[in-house]
């Protein structure tokens, strides 16, 4: 393993790619491309890490809540071949220091705004409260020629993406964390049998998951213990940014709109509304998809070629 520390501060670390990504590039075709892990100090001393593999344009991958870098191996590992892929852990999980107390939208910005200072990246594709943040980064931040968002959830009038909240924040309070988690998969989860399973009968499920995999991490994910309480912040986010969305309209960034057939109404009531309201904005539904489709455990191979097509 060997660091380098630039000049403006940035730490880069050259290694191995770990299992996961390993064999997400293998499963690619490229079995010997390798991903290196690098990050830089944001304004606050907070490490921010990402990992980086590929070569061609700089193309970012921001993670939604319970979600890591790692999240990304596969869909990085699609898209490696025509860009460089640079594929952050947002703060809190992985490669990056913890969240502080005053950790606003504001925060996430500057995190995303300097990791594109630091890579040259101009393409952005986010996924859920990582869409969000990269949505308002690109009302700010004119070094995003090219968004893809994948159902942000937006929170306007009768559209309530915190309906769910309450629950979790209560469970979070009394450490139950299984009980948390089923608050966030009946909130956010796809139309399906997971969220129409009684709450009771999930909380049992995932408290026995949770006991046999303690401390255990999904390939290389951080494990459910770690990721459940971060989704407060994620919260925190969707309220701070609540409000009308035509002020999204002066959002001239060519923008492509993403989102599966089986997510909740609310996020697609989202999309809807930038679909009306972005000047430059194209929309594709990914049928039999949900709002995951992106991570390893959905069906990333297909996001990727709408990816490629879009960022070519």
């Amino acid at each position: 393993m060997r660091r380098t520390r630039s000049t403006n501060g940035s730490i880069s670390t050259n290694t191995t790619a770990p299992a996961r990504w390993r064999s997400s590039l293998q499963r690619c075709g490229e079995p010997r491309r390798m991903s290196s892990e690098r990050s830089f100090v944001a304004n606050d001393g907070t490490v921010i890490g990402y990992r980086q593999l590929g070569s061609g344009p700089g193309l970012v991958l921001l993670h939604g809540g319970l979600q890591s870098a790692a999240s990304f191996a596969d869909l990085g590992a699609a898209l490696a071949d025509r860009f460089t892929v640079i594929i952050p852990d947002r703060r809190g999980r992985g490669l990056s220091g913890p969240f502080r107390p005053d950790h606003c939208m504001a925060t996430e910005i500057h995190d995303l705004g300097r990791l594109l200072a630091e890579t040259g990246a101009r393409n952005v594709f986010a996924l859920s409260s990582g869409a969000l943040v990269a949505l308002h980064t690109a009302l700010v931040n004119p070094a995003i020629s090219r968004l893809a968002l994948y159902e942000p959830p937006l929170e306007f009038g009768s559209v309530q993406p915190r309906y769910w909240a309450s629950n979790y924040e209560a469970a979070l309070t009394k450490k139950d964390l299984a009980a948390a988690f089923v608050a966030v998969v009946k909130g956010t989860g796809d139309n399906g049998i997971m969220t129409k399973l009684p709450a009771p009968v999930l909380r049992s499920f995932f408290a026995m998951v949770m006991r046999l995999r303690r401390d255990a991490s999904a390939g290389d994910r951080p494990p459910l213990a770690t990721l459940i309480p971060l989704v407060h912040y994620d919260i925190e986010l969707i309220k701070e940014m609540a409000g009308d969305p035509d002020r999204y309209r002066s959002l001239g960034t060519k923008t492509l709109l993403l989102g599966g057939d089986r997510s909740q109404g609310y996020l697609k009531a989202g999309v809807d509304a930038l679909t009306a309201i972005l000047p430059n904005a194209t929309r594709i539904e990914l049928k039999g998809t949900g709002h995951i489709a992106a991570d390893n455990e959905g069906d990333p191979t297909r996001v990727a070629a709408e990816l490629r097509r879009f960022f070519a």
